[in-house]
């Protein structure tokens, strides 16, 4: 019978496997198309590569109703919630949607609530602690470039920009009753009574403006979880060049002791 294993191709499995930290993003369309060209998730990516993944869990159209739903299905503490450095939990603009308009994806003020809130106890749950959670508001709503598009795709304005800052302002409540990091998007995108308009695409989604907006406000709380996460894998220079397997199988990574 033919030897198929490592050591039979002239590799042996030696050292101990290496696992990488993950920061994991979760949330609806503004977090799916985070990893576009320019987006604040590749951003991110960007910074922090070969020191942990930043995993896209962004699902368009999604609320928190269904987010809560597919959250076990993401994170389950027998898998790789040991990993996980920190989260992002980014709702709230579909959940804002108007009901009349849009009774799909609308979800109750007080629900969307309970559905954060009970997001973050899974987390806790499965040893990924308030520490490591950063919740992210709906940014703001341009009504007049979103209803362009609503009346192209035949239907009327469905959601408006003083509604989603009930969502946000419910969301960093929620942050701070659960002693998470919040970054209020809603707030900052209009501080100063400032046009807007330019951080967003369609009026709902972000532009490249508003992707730069994201990252840039965000990293500094990200920055404060992955900060003590080691460069994985020495750098090109270090290693010997007589016995490299002595610089290459000698780090110890998350997963393989302390962290």
């Amino acid at each position: 019978m033919r030897n198929t294993s490592a050591s039979g191709s002239g590799m042996q499995a030696v050292g101990s496997a290496l696992r990488w930290p993950q920061v994991l993003l979760f949330g609806d369309s503004i977090t799916q198309f985070s990893f576009q060209q320019g987006g604040w998730g590749a951003s991110l990516a960007d910074k922090l590569a070969r020191k942990c993944d930043v995993l896209n869990r962004g699902f368009s159209g999604y609320n928190t109703r269904w987010g809560k739903i597919i959250l076990p299905r993401l994170i389950r503490k027998s898998s790789n919630a040991e990993n996980i450095v920190a989260v992002t939990i980014f709702f709230g603009a579909n959940d804002s949607a108007l009901k009349d308009e849009n009774p799909e994806q609308h979800i109750p003020l007080d629900e969307y609530v309970e559905n954060l809130k009970n997001m973050i106890q899974y987390l806790k749950s499965v040893d990924v602690p308030e520490s490591r959670i950063i919740l992210i508001t709906p940014p703001p709503l341009c009504e007049s470039a979103w209803e362009k598009e609503c009346i192209a795709k035949g239907s009327k304005l469905n959601r408006m920009n003083l509604v989603v800052g009930e969502y946000a302002k419910a969301c960093i409540q929620v942050g701070q009753n659960c002693a998470t990091d919040v970054l209020d998007l809603w707030t900052l995108m209009q501080k100063d009574n400032k046009d807007f308009s330019s951080y967003l695409s369609d009026g709902l989604h972000l532009s490249p403006k508003g992707n730069e907006f994201v990252s840039s406000h965000l990293w500094p709380l990200l920055e404060k979880k992955v900060a003590s996460l080691p460069f994985i894998l020495p750098y090109w220079r270090d290693i010997g060049e007589l016995k490299p397997d002595q610089s290459l199988l000698e780090q110890v990574l998350l997963g393989d002791g302390d962290h």
